[in-house]
Formats: structure tokens, C-alpha cells, sequence
């Protein structure tokens, strides 16, 4: 089902005339990756797009309509103008938009709308730019975990991890790089300065279109003995993970159903229980996770879309970004350029070649 027919069907199940989106995630779902961030702090951005079953509308104010017409936006795209002095975006919206109408953000008589169910599937439009962003964002984590030396600081790498995205230009909300002493001791491993050691793990999640990819990579300078065995095994907690998540989409079943896998996969590779110490990831598109895997989340899994888990063990993870379809599973944060190994998932009679530790 296309974009607009799922707005169409949205409308009419829900007796509505309009719906309209300016959390920036959603801007960029409805406008094909349309940016209407100024301020990177803030909940809403700079516009509203609107949809009422004949076009998209976006409503800007006076100083942002130009740059949006000219850089942001397709020619079909309908702008309306408000001067910035004379009043707010959501009382511009409600001047211009027909009623009754819902939004995802707080609009006076509007009833509200969940952004992420309708995000989900990844239209064929949506998956290409998913595939680009997806390589620039692991190209730019590898090439960076390549040049880091032992020597090197957290906050260092990091920095360095940001601009290489930049340049490709990619938003990067989360960039995080755990030294060996950090790393095992946090699973959000936020850059200070601490000399990475023995070995690093670099974490990203990338924006670019409105869509998010997230990868990790490890990278070795004297590991100690048991960070390929944990990695491995988080490893194989991952393609479980991914395996079910074919397998319940096949099915219509929720994210509980892919969770209990992740649970089954944690006492099976000798870790039961260690899934407490971190979320597991879900399923990724227009937001870093649009949903995560919990034991009673019900939200469906669905295909073709976005996931990516994030499995630790300890001092070691394992995460990509990964489309699944109904024929397969495929990486899309991947280059070819760095180390692979093949892991068995548990419970399925499936196998996929996930990234390695890099030993330096």
C-alpha cells in the first residue's frame, strides 16, 4: 500500500478530513525527506505538512518558506505562508486546515495521531534512500574505527565519528564510543575522555531523509580473551532476532513474539537473563526505533521495514540495521570492507554473515 493510500484509509476509518505532521520525523515521512529542523533542541520543527486525501500542504512561516520551496520540498507540494510575528504554526494550521482533523503535535480541536503505525511499511522510494543512508553511515564508522589507535580518547574518536558523517551528510543523534575499561562497565557508553585500551565499540545511529540507521562496530588492539567469544554470542542473540522477525511478520504476529526468541537466544548461548541489562532494539525507519522489543510490546511486525537489535554480553554487542522482507533479510548498514563471520540463529534453520571484531 502506497503513502497516500494508507493516509486515505487512515482519513476514513477515523472520519477525518486532514492530517498533519511537524515532529520532524513525520515532516520528512509525508514530504519524502523534507528537513524542517532549525533548532535541533526542539520537539517541533520550523513547518507543518498536511494531507487531505487531494495533496500535501505545508505550512511555514514567512521566514522558512523560501528555503523549504527551494531545497526541501517537490514542486507538488502546496506552501502555505504565515507571517512569524502574528501567530503560532498550530494556530496557522487550523486556519488552513479542513476539519476534523488530527496531528502529532498540540493543535487546538485536533485529535491526535500515532505517526509511527502509519510510518510502517517502507514504501520502495522509502528503502532506497534506507540503502544509501544506511552504506554512508557504515562507511563512515569504518573508516573511522580503522584509524583509531589504542592511544586515542573516547571523545576523540567520537568527534571524528560525527564529522565523517557530516561529510556525508548525515545527522548522527546518537554517536557513542566505549573504551575497553567503559565498555564493560556501561551500555551506553558516552564519549569522556578515556583512552580506549585495549579495545573500543563504536555505536551510531544515523539520520539522513527523516529515515535512521543504527550500527556498531568493534574494533581490537589487545583484547582480552573473552571479547570474541561475547561478541560472537551477542552475535547469535542478533540473528535470532532478525530470523523471528521474518518469521512472525510471516505469521502477524508482535513485537512479544520476536522478544521471546531474543530471551530463548540469551539462555541458549549461556547468558540467560542478561537481556535486563539493556533494550534489544525493534524495528527502525523514521525514528531510531519506532518500536522496541519488550516481553508484552503488541505492536505488529510488519514487511517490508526497518529493524535493527542491539544484543550486548558484557563488554561486547552486536547491531546493524537490517531490511526484512518476506523473501529475506538484508544488511543494510554493511560495506563489504570489514571482517564477517557466518551465526547460526537459534531456533531456525537460518544463517547470516554478520560483522566481526577487526583485529588491529
Amino acid at each position: 500500500m502506497s503513502l497516500f493510500n494508507r493516509l486515505d484509509t487512515h482519513l476514513a476509518e477515523n472520519d477525518l478530513q486532514a492530517v498533519w505532521f511537524a515532529e520532524p520525523n513525520g515532516f520528512a515521512w509525508l514530504t519524502g525527506g523534507g528537513d524542517s529542523v532549525v533548532d535541533r533542541e526542539g520537539d517541533v520543527g520550523v513547518a507543518a505538512a498536511g494531507y487531505d486525501g487531494d495533496g500535501v500542504t505545508v505550512v511555514t512561516n514567512n521566514i522558512e518558506a523560501r528555503r523549504l520551496r527551494d531545497e526541501e520540498l517537490d514542486e507538488e507540494v502546496t506552501v502555505e505562508t504565515f507571517e512569524w510575528y502574528e501567530t503560532s504554526l498550530a494556530e496557522a494550521v487550523v486556519s488552513v486546515s479542513p476539519t476534523p482533523a488530527a496531528a502529532d503535535f498540540d493543535v487546538a480541536g485536533f485529535s491526535s495521531v500515532d505517526a509511527s503505525e502509519l510510518r510502517q511499511p517502507l514504501t520502495d522510494r522509502q528503502i532506497e534512500q534506507y540503502r544509501d543512508l544506511s552504506a554512508d553511515a557504515a562507511a563512515a564508522i569504518e573508516s573511522v574505527a580503522r584509524g583509531a589507535s589504542a592511544d586515542d580518547t573516547e571523545r576523540a574518536v567520537a568527534a571524528e565519528l560525527r564529522h565523517e558523517l557530516s561529510a556525508r551528510g548525515v545527522e548522527s543523534p546518537v554517536a557513542l564510543v566505549g573504551s575497553a575499561a567503559r565498555a564493560q562497565q556501561y551500555r551506553h557508553y558516552t564519549p569522556k575522555d578515556e583512552r580506549l585500551g585495549e579495545y573500543a565499540l563504536l555505536s551510531v545511529t544515523a539520520q539522513r531523509d527523516g529515515l535512521h540507521t543504527s550500527c556498531t562496530r568493534t574494533v581490537a588492539f589487545d583484547p582480552p580473551e573473552w571479547l570474541e567469544e561475547r561478541t560472537r554470542k551477542a552475535i547469535r542473540v542478533e540473528t535470532t532476532a532478525l530470523a523471528a522477525t521474518q518469521a512472525v511478520a510471516e505469521e502477524g504476529g508482535t513485537a512479544a513474539d520476536v522478544f521471546a526468541a531474543i530471551q530463548d537466544a540469551y539462555d541458549s548461548v549461556g547468558w540467560d537473563g542478561e537481556w535486563r541489562n539493556h533494550h534489544q532494539g525493534g524495528a527502525a525507519g523514521f525514528a531510531g526505533r519506532e518500536w522496541i522489543a519488550t516481553p508484552d510490546n503488541d505492536a505488529p511486525v510488519v514487511a517490508p521495514q526497518g529493524y535493527a537489535y542491539n544484543p550486548t554480553i558484557q563488554g561486547a554487542k552486536s547491531e546493524d540495521t537490517h531490511l526484512v522482507t518476506a523473501d529475506g533479510v538484508e544488511t543494510l548498514s554493511e560495506t563489504g570492507h570489514w571482517p564477517t563471520v557466518d551465526v547460526s540463529a537459534v531456533g531456525y534453520d537460518v544463517e547470516f554473515a554478520r560483522h566481526d571484531v577487526l583485529q588491529r
